[in-house]
């Protein structure tokens, strides 16, 4: 039996890989999806084959993921609950089309992944599999064979595999970095600052603000303070820059889509700083009823995605009304960063529909006596059933 299994090197899918090798006898080759996470992979591809992996690839897909994936969810002002940016979410159907183009290639009967049974990861990779293997099995063995992190730990110590004691269990990439587990599963207390490695705490972020000017082009961020940069490069540059200034942290209370609440803190200075400039670029850029309609379209994108329904046609479908859209939503955005929050103030645009010379108090081509029959109009049914009430 040969498998290829989405391989990051750390507890969970180091145990599966001997366990893979152990009850099932399997050939397995390793995947290892560089999507901008802090990570040495050319250690992982040697602690890969020092536990048996018949062969191990890592594949970079950082500029796949920041142009085809972040930017699509900056387009789509991605933001599930209305405060996850969708960092680990976004990631997961990307590694997953890589894995599976992998076990193409090595005529795989199975493919693996290190999910577990209270998690949205399992969906999101089995979704993307069922879509893009047809009739390979999938193996979870953490959520089939009933692993604990408790029991990996003593399975790995018996075994010789190298493992880093975490107090939390932490996913990163190029969006976002996200944190779940130890202490702060007590949703009572403050998260302690040792889990936060973006950014500094916002009271002790510098006491002068930073100014950032950053210019779209059909939806897409393309510049930053006059400077063009490449999606990776822009994304990282902003991590950075307002990470410095405490930008950029969540705490909430997220519903997972299996039905359970949990804590999540995530890390994601530049997703703050861009989508704050997008939505407030499509205010100036949008007629009212486009702006309302897709706010509506941008929450639903946001929710598929999290679902692990990367692979569903609507979402498809609501991308191309907002690239419609989008073909207006070029112009500049001037933001302020402050100790942990970001500030719009200023914009500006070609295709801007605020115009001056009808909103200015001081001087306006405006006739105001149009409004009169507005007004009167604008009310008639709701003065009238008032007028009226039982």
């Amino acid at each position: 039996m040969r498998v290829v299994l989405a391989y990051s090197g750390g507890l969970d899918t180091s145990v599966i890989l001997k366990l893979l090798q152990e009850r099932l006898g399997a050939e397995v080759i390793t995947v290892t999806v560089d999507v901008g996470q802090e990570d040495d992979f050319g250690e992982i591809e040697e602690k890969a084959y020092r536990l048996g992996a018949k062969a191990h690839y890592t594949i970079d897909a950082k500029e796949e993921f920041a142009r085809d994936y972040v930017f699509k969810a900056v387009m789509m002002n991605a933001l599930y609950d209305g405060g996850y940016p969708l960092s680990t979410a976004l990631a997961r159907p990307l590694i997953a089309e890589k894995v599976a183009q992998v076990a193409k290639k090595e005529g795989a009967d199975a493919v693996a992944h290190g999910c577990t049974g209270k998690g949205n990861d399992q969906i999101r990779f089995d979704l993307a599999f069922k879509a893009l293997l047809p009739g390979v099995k999938i193996l979870a063995p953490v959520r089939e064979w009933g692993l604990n992190r408790e029991w990996e730990a003593q399975y790995a110590a018996k075994h010789g595999i190298p493992v880093k004691s975490k107090a939390y269990s932490i996913d990163e990439n190029l969006w976002g970095r996200s944190v779940e587990g130890g202490a702060i599963e007590d949703i009572s207390l403050e998260p302690p600052e040792e889990i936060f490695a973006w950014t500094v705490s916002p009271a002790k972020a510098p006491n002068e603000p930073l100014y950032l000017e950053v210019e779209f082009s059909a939806g897409a961020p393309e510049k930053v303070n006059g400077e063009k940069m490449g999606p990776v490069e822009m994304i990282r540059y902003l991590n950075k820059v307002a990470g410095a200034h405490g930008v950029g942290r969540v705490d909430m209370i997220e519903n997972r889509t299996v039905g359970l609440k949990s804590r999540e803190i995530y890390e994601v200075p530049a997703a703050t700083v861009l989508i704050a400039a997008h939505k407030d670029l499509e205010r100036l850029t949008l007629t009212k009823r486009s702006m309302d309609f897709k706010e509506a379209v941008d929450a639903e994108w946001a929710k598929l995605v999290y679902q692990g329904l990367w692979f569903e046609p609507l979402r498809e479908a609501l991308e191309a009304f907002a690239y419609r859209l989008e073909a207006r939503v070029s112009g500049s955005v001037r933001l302020k960063l402050f100790k942990g929050s970001v500030s719009v103030v200023g914009r500006s645009s070609p295709y801007g529909l605020y115009d001056f010379d009808l909103i200015s108090y001081f001087k306006s081509s405006f006739d105001q006596r149009l409004a009169i029959g507005f007004v009167e109009l604008f009310g008639l049914q709701a003065v009238a059933s008032y007028r009226k009430r039982p």
